[in-house]
């Protein structure tokens, strides 16, 4: 019976960590990555863009190789050197969405910060 509980836990944590992890539909590398900082810190890695692409951008096999070789060398020097025109709204905006499923550019914050 214990056994059955720790595996039903087990598996409700995983659930539930997938579901906090996972990337909006429509979400953009630059949001997720600034969510996923927001909440959980960079580890000095590639952990979230590496979970976007696998989720988002699984063709874009160079991704990671190609933000690295912009500065983005972790999640948060992506943000830093790769998308630094983040504009200052004093919160996280809502992500615009992609432009092309499977497109690293970041969405057009433009006309959200302007409304926020």
């Amino acid at each position: 019976m214990a056994e059955n509980i720790a595996d039903a836990i087990e598996a409700e944590i995983l659930r539930l960590s997938r579901q906090l992890t996972e990337p909006g539909e429509r979400e953009c590398l630059r949001c997720f990555l600034l969510r996923m900082i927001n909440e959980f810190g960079c580890d000095g890695a590639h952990r979230w863009a590496l979970r976007w692409q696998q989720l988002r951008a699984p063709r874009a096999a160079g991704l990671l190789r190609r933000l690295s070789a912009l500065g983005g060398c972790c999640d948060c020097e992506i943000l830093l050197n790769v998308f630094p025109g983040y504009p200052a709204a004093g919160r996280l905006l809502p992500c615009a969405g992609q432009p092309q499923a499977g497109s690293a550019v970041p969405c057009d914050l433009r006309p959200l910060r302007r409304t926020g």
